[in-house]
């Protein structure tokens, strides 16, 4: 009994990792089909990040009370700047550029620009010494290639059409079945412009968010004290700006509609806090880039959701693509994996030199206290 149970437990450590970032990528991309739904009925960007922060806090601060009063350490001036900015890097201004770019694109274009997120993150990581990076070893290389091949199956999928899969779902469905979203094309490219760039600034300020979140971590373990403080500061300034910027429009407060409500308290809840929560997690275990590593994911999930539930056909680019992927995300798990094992070995190698060094010692100690004993008997 003791040994399944055993292999249970090593199983379910190692797996809960993976399961970790499958569970974000499949709320970002829940998220972001219901926000672009909400902001298409006329959600302001603005006042949408303040109130789903404010929902986050409102929902993981009776949690953080309760179960982290006992390890909440100290708060310093070092962690309280850095909750300051990590308020200000991720719930303000990545929110803000994200949903207001989207707003001018659409949510699947979003979604695939997001895929410069992981090779971000690994080169901020790799700066920051975050990331164990050697390049003249084999399992870094498999790191490197399988982001770089993460990033171009997103991009594949993104750029590739090519001629429909036949699924028997969507063949079925296909005949007399409503047309397909417009795509659109009605947008100027002005417009387009403005939005990718806007979100690839979004993109860069998730990266740093990540970053400044495992350092944080280091000071102030107390996750769901740090999630509720950061979504709390993070509806303050967001608050600051959006009065800033909107000014006297006081109609942008009220939300019309029940997508806009479902939409800010999901994104609240499970993008906001529930995410912090999850990648922190993670981060300790993994690392910043293990975490960001899965972004493209959520592209395949979109893809197959959109199949099966909209009846929408699947092209030949989008499974290529979801194949390259999935390929890419091997390579990173197979470095990672890698990783973990040498640094398994090298622990255990100082706890063996440790332990040898103390024999050695002892042995030392015991001849040393033999031969004065010796000398106490001759004299």
């Amino acid at each position: 009994m003791e040994m399944p149970t055993g292999w249970f437990w090593c199983f379910s450590k190692r797996g809960r990792p993976y399961v970790g970032v499958l569970f974000l990528q499949l709320g970002y991309a829940i998220n972001n089909l219901l926000v672009k739904s909400a902001l298409d009925m006329g959600l302001n960007p603005y006042t949408f990040s303040v109130y789903r922060n404010i929902a986050a806090a409102l929902a993981f601060g009776p949690f953080a009370l309760y179960f982290e009063r006992k390890i909440r350490t100290q708060m310093t001036f070092s962690v309280f700047w850095k909750i300051m900015l990590l308020a200000l890097i991720e719930p303000v201004m990545d929110q803000i550029l994200y949903y207001t770019g989207m707003k001018y694109t659409t949510a699947t274009f979003a979604i695939a620009m997001c895929n410069v997120l992981p090779a971000l993150t690994f080169v901020m990581a790799w700066i920051f010494r975050l990331e164990k990076v050697h390049v003249k070893k084999l399992h870094s290389q498999g790191k490197i290639l399988g982001t770089v091949v993460t990033v171009g199956g997103a991009m594949v999928m993104t750029l590739v059409n090519g001629p429909p899969v036949p699924l028997p779902w969507t063949t079925k469905g296909f005949e007399g079945h409503h047309a397909p979203a417009p795509t659109p094309d009605t947008l100027s490219q002005d417009q387009h412009i403005k939005g990718a760039i806007m979100i690839t600034a979004g993109c860069f300020c998730w990266a740093s968010f990540y970053i400044l979140q495992a350092m944080t971590l280091k000071e102030y373990p107390a996750q769901l004290s740090l999630t509720t403080l950061i979504c709390a500061m993070g509806a303050l300034q967001g608050t600051i700006v959006t009065l800033i910027i909107e000014k006297a429009k006081s109609g942008i407060w009220s939300m019309q509609t029940e997508t806009e409500i479902a939409a800010t308290l999901y994104s609240g809840i499970v993008r906001s806090g529930a995410s912090y929560y999850v990648s922190g997690l993670v981060m300790k275990e993994k690392g910043p880039f293990f975490v960001t590593a899965f972004n493209p994911l959520g592209m395949v999930i979109v893809a197959i959701v959109s199949s099966i539930e909209l009846k929408e056909q699947l092209v030949l680019g989008r499974v290529v693509g979801a194949f390259i992927i999935v390929v890419g995300l091997y390579l990173i798990i197979w470095g990672k994996t890698k990783d973990s094992s040498l640094s398994r070995s090298d622990s255990s190698e100082v706890e063996i030199c440790d332990q040898e060094t103390c024999n050695e010692k002892d042995q030392d100690d015991t001849k040393a206290s033999k031969e004065d004993h010796r000398g106490e008997a001759v004299v």
